[in-house]
């Protein structure tokens, strides 16, 4: 696979990072997650549980390796120094200074090991203002301005339906990694990564920003073409209480549409620009639609070339022939879904490793990759830099019956 071969340490918690480093999972990398005592990732217990794993957390960590450190002791940061120098790359999510004080930061890091490349992923990166504020996705999306996009039908901001701002760091950190790594390759020289949750949802606004950036001013939300203004690209109900979308103004769909539903005297406002003006139109196609149920709509578009698409809820996402026919909803032996693997190379395409890892499950096998010896690893569990070894409740059960 293309990042067989990768060594991956990670301290992330929660989305950004284990997300990125499950992208590099599934593509051949070893990816060991440094879990926090006494519970490691908050993410094993968020959620409901099935199998004894969260869907979050199996959806994240499947095939990763965890070893769970106390950083606070400094046999647990050697024992960090020395998976490193065996690293490719390093990844963590703490505030800004936080490594510094651990002695793990970048300039800490190169000495040792001068090809690592470092990523850093916060809320708004190591410098400016904000920059020792905590915030989680919502507030990041606030901060962007995209909250102040996403309104209800009551003109209200409304909660944002995906981590917007955590997706967006995830995969401009993977870029950032991948193209840092390229170039470690030649030249042997890593690189430092300050990655903004921020920024990265920012760099998401390139088409939505000509108010802004041409006409100094903000957004009238509801006029605007994205997000309510026009026709052709707008959420509409069915008579099933259900819901459709259109999201095409291309003129030959704008033709398309109205042409079947016998309407050309509304096709030059269709390709018209967005703004209350096209009320109209709007409240034609919001009549029309509302006519007949989500099904018997899906069976109309079926033979028209229109850009439409049936709003469904995850369930229904997941469980669409489509979605199956992608590998995008897979199941491992036990019955557990997992997601499947987005990036789809031809050769040697990605590979989904079922198998999970309990909290410190490969502290052994991962302590001996680093070449402690037996006696280091007893002393390691024995020390509290890492949670004592766990008796396996198989073998717990044979003494007892040996007694």
């Amino acid at each position: 696979m293309k990042l067989d071969g990768v060594r991956v340490i990670d301290l992330s918690l929660f989305l950004p990072g284990p997300h990125m480093t499950q992208l590099m999972q599934d593509q051949g990398a070893e990816v060991i997650c440094v879990e926090p005592p006494p519970d490691g990732e908050p993410a094993r217990k968020l959620g409901p549980v099935k199998d004894g794993h969260t869907p979050w957390f199996r959806n994240m960590h499947r095939g990763k390796k965890s070893i769970c450190l106390n950083l606070k002791k400094p046999e647990a940061k050697d024992v960090l120094l020395r998976l490193c120098e065996t690293a490719d790359v390093f990844v963590e999510a703490f505030r800004p200074g936080v490594t510094k004080r651990l002695g793990i930061d970048y300039q800490q890091l190169k000495t040792i090991n001068p090809r690592i490349v470092y990523c850093s992923i916060t809320a708004f990166g190591q410098y400016g203002p904000y920059s020792d504020r905590p915030a989680h996705d919502l507030s990041v999306q606030a901060m962007a301005g995209l909250l102040s996009v996403n309104l209800g039908m009551d003109g209200k901001p409304a909660l944002p339906g995906v981590p917007a701002s955590d997706m967006a760091a995830s995969l401009m950190a993977l870029s950032g990694i991948m193209m840092a790594l390229y170039r470690s390759k030649e030249t042997g020289k890593g690189d430092y990564i300050d990655m903004s949750m921020q920024d990265a949802l920012l760099s998401w606004t390139s088409n939505v920003i000509g108010p802004v950036f041409a006409e100094n001013k903000a957004h009238d939300v509801k006029n605007e073409r994205g997000w309510g203004g026009r026709g052709f690209y707008n959420v509409y109900e069915t008579a099933d209480d259900r819901y459709l979308t259109l999201s095409g103004n291309e003129p030959k769909f704008v033709e398309n549409l109205l042409s079947a539903l016998e309407r050309p005297d509304l096709i030059k406002l269709g390709k018209s620009d967005p703004g209350s003006h096209q009320a109209p139109l709007i409240d034609f196609l919001r009549t029309t639609f509302k006519a007949k149920t989500l099904s018997q709509w899906h069976d109309w578009f079926s033979q028209k070339d229109v850009c439409y698409g049936e709003m469904l809820d995850i369930k229904e996402a997941f469980e669409d022939e489509h979605v199956r026919e992608r590998e995008m909803i897979l199941s491992d032996e036990a019955g557990n879904k997992h997601i499947g693997i987005p990036i789809k190379y031809t050769d040697e395409p990605g590979t989904v490793v079922f198998d999970v890892p309990q909290l410190n499950d490969d502290a052994d096998s991962v302590l001996k990759s680093i070449g402690a010896s037996t006696q280091e690893i007893e002393n390691f569990h024995r020390s509290g830099i890492m949670p004592a070894k766990q008796t396996p409740a198989s073998e717990q059960k044979n003494k007892k019956e040996t007694k």
